[in-house]
This record gives structure tokens, C-alpha cells and sequence, in this order.
């Protein structure tokens, strides 16, 4: 079924400690591709990435009328953001989600005037979304590439 991005309602709410599993499991969905690509994919070790870092505080479930599509978390770290976990489940890919979400984050009264930072895999097409929101690289290693924007 092809959906358009006005044929549904964007929703997140705050994630809890019991979506944990359900956000590992969808993080080793989204990176499958990449990390086989890069020659980096381990089915234990990309959930338990996810498990080591997940805090449901700063993490927000994504759906579309009242399906599961998705995560994000923000972190704060002293006087920047850690922008993680973005993922969007790959049926719901290319929609303008991911756009709708970060306009959405970065518009933030507590988050303008601060650095927001990432890491994406290298070749991954989630970069041109970074990039169209002035995110520009830190550094970059064999597999991730760090952005960073300060938000206006």
C-alpha cells in the first residue's frame, strides 16, 4: 500500500523500559543493510548496542495514525545534545518522516542555540537528511561519519 505523507497522523510518545526489546529489534532492521555492507553486522552485538544506551526518558516512539514506525532520542550532555536510536522502520522510509521528526526535535525551545551531534554509518542515505538540516562532519572513521549543528 502506498502512502502518501498527509494520509496519516504523525504521533510519539515517551518510550518506556518495556519497549526496549522492540526498539533493538527494529535498530537491527533498520542497520542490517549498512553494517552487512560495511562488513560490521552481528546479530547479538547491534541489539545490545541499542540495550546499553536505551533511556526511555530521552527516547520517543514514533507512529503513524496508531502503527509503530519508529524512535528517536535526544540526549542532553552538559550543554549539547546527543541526537541517537533515529530509526525509521523501512516500509516507512523516503516519506518525510525522518524531516517531520527532526524539524519537530530541533525546534525545541531547550535545544536552539545549542550543538546537537550524531554519528551515521558510512554510505548511509540517512546522511542527506542530517546534511539538509546543517549538520556538517565532525570526523569520520571506516564506519561512522560524526556530524554536528549548533541550532539557531
Amino acid at each position: 500500500m502506498e502512502m502518501g505523507p498527509i494520509s496519516w497522523q504523525l504521533t510519539w510518545h515517551r518510550a518506556r523500559h518495556s519497549d526496549g526489546e522492540t526498539l533493538a529489534e527494529l535498530r537491527a532492521l533498520v542497520l542490517k543493510d549498512d553494517l552487512t555492507r560495511l562488513g560490521r553486522f552481528d546479530e547479538g552485538k547491534v541489539r545490545q548496542r541499542f540495550r546499553d544506551s536505551f533511556d526511555p526518558e530521552c527516547t520517543w516512539i514514533l507512529k503513524a495514525d496508531s502503527t509503530f514506525i519508529g524512535c528517536v532520542a535526544l540526549k542532553p550532555k552538559s550543554d549539547e545534545y546527543l541526537l541517537e536510536h533515529f530509526y525509521i522502520r523501512p516500509d516507512y522510509q523516503g516519506k518525510g518522516i525522518g524531516s517531520l521528526v527532526l524539524e519537530r526535535l530541533l525546534e525545541q525551545e531547550d535545544v536552539r542555540g545549542k550543538r546537537v551531534t550524531l554519528n551515521v554509518l558510512q554510505g548511509s542515505p540517512a546522511r542527506r537528511l542530517y546534511e539538509r538540516f546543517g549538520f556538517e562532519v565532525d570526523s569520520e572513521d571506516p564506519i561512522d561519519v560524526y556530524m554536528a549543528s549548533t541550532i539557531s
